[in-house]
């Protein structure tokens, strides 16, 4: 399944699947995940949006390129960004400066990889049934879903689905769940690049059933390899994502704040 596959109405049939979110352009953890014998057997990786904004992101696209018609790509609001600017517009707010960042550090080649790529992807997972994938929601790439969201919110981000969707796949928001909501078993593997809660390179194993996954790797070498590639402030952002990071208390805190104002919008 090619970047930037027009797959609407279609669904394509996996016996497994990995599911690699919110990369961030952490090569090394990128590197650990797809060297799992899991991954590297799985018929399909499903890459959930938010993949190259960081302090790597030509050579995560080249990495994740060389994957083929392995690989099914899905937008994240990070994606949209990196085109926006990479085409000359501005982006407002922290994450402009970081799509300005990592949109200085790729070619023409990897903005068009970035383009275009779908707001959803399904599949009929072998023992699963059909699963449907998106980065934030399927009705928008930059809302917040959490694991404590009341069912209200989840009925509105959710709502609209084809009656056969039993499994919603989302991320981020770099925190693992798995859980009931509305019907539906909705869950998040995590974020490869930049998790909140654990450490190590967060992932998901689909097939026959659902396994949340967490790879260890090197992060001191990570860190000097992310200090040296030439990203503004690659050594500081190595500090806080790679050789520390935000606890799933401080991320759920923040996030609750963003999620009750996008609330407030569906008024």
């Amino acid at each position: 399944m090619p970047a930037g596959a027009d797959n609407k109405g279609m669904t394509f049939r996996a016996a497994s699947v990995a599911v690699l979110a919110d990369i961030h352009g952490n090569l090394p953890a990128l590197s650990a995940v797809l060297a799992e014998p899991d991954v590297a057997a799985a018929a399909l990786v499903v890459l959930l949006g938010d993949i190259a904004l960081g302090p790597m992101p030509a050579q995560t696209l080249d990495v994740l390129a060389g994957l083929g018609e392995r690989a099914a790509w899905v937008r994240g609001n990070c994606e949209r960004e990196m085109v926006t600017v990479f085409d000359g517009c501005d982006v407002p707010g922290q994450n402009g400066r970081q799509a300005a960042a990592s949109a200085a550090l790729i070619a023409r080649r990897h903005r068009d990889l970035l383009d275009g790529l779908p707001l959803t992807v399904t599949l009929d997972i072998d023992g699963l049934g059909q699963a449907l994938f998106c980065h934030a929601t399927p009705r928008r790439d930059d809302e917040m879903l959490l694991v404590d969201s009341p069912p209200e919110r989840f009925q509105a981000a959710l709502s609209g689905l084809e009656p056969g969707i039993e499994v919603v796949v989302c991320g981020h928001t770099h925190m693992q769940f798995d859980r009931l909501a509305v019907g539906r078993r909705v869950l998040n593997p995590g974020s490869v690049g930049m998790p909140y809660g654990p450490s190590g390179a967060h992932w998901a194993m689909l097939g026959p059933d659902v396994t949340l996954r967490r790879t260890e790797y090197d992060t001191s070498a990570a860190a000097g390899t992310i200090a040296a590639s030439g990203y503004p402030g690659g050594q500081e952002w190595a500090r806080e994502y790679v050789l520390s990071h935000y606890s799933d208390a401080e991320a759920l805190a923040a996030f609750t704040e963003i999620a009750r104002d996008q609330a407030g919008q569906d008024c």
